[in-house]
């Protein structure tokens, strides 16, 4: 990994990413081409996977997300939850704590307090889903 770049720092630039190609209607591929400078390669891995795992990712949140449909969800905690479940669903990913703790940050910084709880919840149930016995 790029040593300019902290995780922490590479997933705020994945979130923006997801973010763009959510506003432009685009595929973050598309996005990411068209970028004068390509993000770092963790950040890079990370919408990449996010991408890929979007379908499964989204049927995980809307099982979790118990009175919140996708469609109503702000569109920040959709993104961070889809991004967190990316992480999750990658058996050799960080550990679960880790993911939950940066997701809630994220929420945290970039959408509402509320947030917070609410991506907490929604991938507490997930993670005991896809990693069972990891703790969270």
């Amino acid at each position: 990994m790029d040593d300019s770049a902290t995780r922490h720092q590479s997933r705020e630039r994945a979130l923006s990413l997801l973010y763009e190609a959510e506003l432009k209607g685009e595929s973050v591929a598309d996005v990411v081409a068209a970028l004068p400078v390509a993000p770092d390669p963790f950040a890079a891995s990370l919408v990449a996977a996010c991408e890929a795992a979007r379908p499964e990712a989204d049927q995980l949140i809307a099982g979790a997300s118990v009175g919140w449909p996708l469609e109503r969800m702000a569109v920040v905690d959709r993104l961070v939850l889809q991004l967190a479940v990316a992480e999750l669903l990658d058996p050799a990913g960080p550990p679960v704590p880790v993911v939950i703790d940066e997701a809630v940050e994220l929420a945290k910084t970039y959408s509402t307090e509320e947030s917070g709880g609410f991506v907490n919840g929604v991938l507490s149930t997930i993670a005991a889903k896809v990693r069972p016995g990891t703790g969270h």
